[in-house]
């Protein structure tokens, strides 16, 4: 890290690059498994199954994606907020339960 070059670059982009990486590995595997199974359930019906990239077109693949989302997004949400608010006796990243906000910082 101490020499720079494309190799810090990386690293200090690092968190972002491994949520982008974490984001479309679990898009691509949820539309592989979405699209074998949507294919089976076509087939049972008689009708052709569905490649990859139909699958993924399909009104049924965005819905799924998005409540997974949707989900994710409104537990990420409640942790930090009340993260904020609350307290874990002994955790070492929260405050003293019973510190007032003069023995812990200040409100600027």
């Amino acid at each position: 890290m101490r020499k720079g070059g494309w190799i810090l670059k990386v690293y200090e982009n690092s968190l972002s690059l491994a949520f982008i990486l974490l984001f479309l590995m679990s898009s691509i595997l949820h539309a592989l498994g979405g699209a074998g199974v949507y294919s089976e359930e076509q087939m049972a019906k008689g009708k052709a199954g569905v490649s990859l990239g139909e699958y993924m077109c399909t009104s049924r693949f965005w819905f799924e994606s998005l409540q997974n989302w949707q989900s994710e997004f409104l537990a990420m949400a409640a942790m930090v907020v009340l993260s904020i608010f609350l307290r874990q006796k002994g955790s070492p990243e929260s405050k003293p339960v019973a510190a007032s906000l003069w023995e812990t910082g200040d409100e600027d």
